[in-house]
């Protein structure tokens, strides 16, 4: 069937429809990654977002559930230069246009996804519809104006609290969007791990005596959440707190930094980023349209990405403070930054 995107700014790109067959309107945005388009469907930190491969074919090796960083898609819309059918993994359980169709998932294929990439990165990440309907961008240009994300890690965050058993340290999670893999590395260092949701009361959080707080990834801009950075300050100095991607950039505001919007986002598998301590280069894998564009007072640098000089990483000078704006968990993406779960566990109580 066929289908066009329309962008905010009224470029429309035609194409053919797969998988869930009806309009969805999202922040279009582009990923890198060669590989990993399961964990991308799956990741909570792209919520509200219609997301757009470089990479020319997807669906060549299908779905495998094993594969999940949730337990459903979280992307509104998913754009592809060509979608495979034919899958050909011996692990594979299903096929990608099945499994969107299953989670109600819009896909677009078909359309030139290098000039599509060319025109967020010139002109900055924007909002757009994927429609079956024969309209144009005067029909839908209020509809696309009228989304908003604000409401993203309240959407995603865990519906209640819960506990995994370990015999190490004990790390409190709080959940803004947390990716499966993450709490893999921490239970896979016998951590014992106790999440609450995205609203959860310091008082809470310390009850249960954590050696350890987590302050998580997940969607949206961080400066919608008020109340959970309030929250956040209450935990400053009464317990060590890392922090990843959205967990970062919430520390960061709660400590007295600020945040700004990228042009168009870090999003991929193969991103540069400097290790100040160590002197060291390593690849990793990112998600995030929103960084640390102000350090607060009593933080220092500790990672810079080497594609913009923006702040990757930050450690308080005095209390047990430490994050990271990648993902050392990767999912997708190269594992050479597992280190990082070390580096947080040696801040634990």
């Amino acid at each position: 069937m066929k289908a066009k995107l329309i962008l905010e700014n009224g470029i429309i790109f035609q194409g053919e429809a797969f998988g869930y067959l009806e309009d969805t309107i999202g922040e279009v945005v582009f990923n890198t990654g060669m590989t990993g388009y399961e964990e991308i469907l799956t990741d909570p930190s792209y919520y509200g977002q219609i997301v757009t491969m470089t990479y020319p074919l997807i669906g060549n090796y299908g779905i495998n559930l094993e594969d999940m960083e949730s337990q459903c898609p979280k992307v509104k819309g998913f754009i592809v230069r060509e979608n495979c059918n034919k899958s050909s993994n011996f692990r594979s359980e299903l096929e990608l246009e099945d499994y969107l169709k299953l989670n109600k998932i819009m896909g677009l294929s078909g359309i030139d996804t290098r000039a599509l990439t060319k025109i967020l990165r010139n002109k900055g990440t924007m909002k757009g519809i994927i429609t079956v309907k024969d309209v144009d961008f005067d029909n839908v240009k209020d509809e696309i104006g009228d989304f908003s994300n604000k409401n993203a890690v309240r959407e995603v965050t865990t519906k209640e609290n819960y506990s995994i058993d370990g015999e190490g340290k004990h790390v409190a999670v709080i959940d803004f969007g947390i990716k499966n893999d993450i709490i893999k590395n921490l239970t896979d260092r016998k951590c014992k791990v106790t999440v609450f949701r995205e609203d959860v009361k310091a008082e809470e959080v310390l009850k249960v005596n954590p050696d350890l707080i987590f302050l998580s990834n997940g969607p949206g801009d961080p400066c919608d959440l008020g109340s959970e950075i309030e929250n956040i300050k209450k935990l400053i100095g009464r317990k060590p707190i890392v922090g990843i991607c959205l967990g970062h950039q919430l520390l960061a505001l709660a400590l007295g930094g600020s945040t700004a919007k990228l042009k168009f986002g870090h999003r991929g598998c193969n991103h540069p980023v400097k290790d100040l301590k160590h002197n060291r280069v390593h690849i990793t894998s990112q998600n995030h349209g929103y960084y640390v564009n102000k350090l607060p007072e009593g933080m220092e640098t500790t990672h810079i990405s080497l594609n913009d000089g923006t702040i990757e990483g930050m450690r308080h000078k005095e209390l047990p403070i430490f994050s990271i704006q990648f993902h050392p968990e990767a999912c997708p993406g190269p594992a050479d930054n597992n280190y990082i779960f070390d580096e947080f566990l040696k801040y634990a109580l």
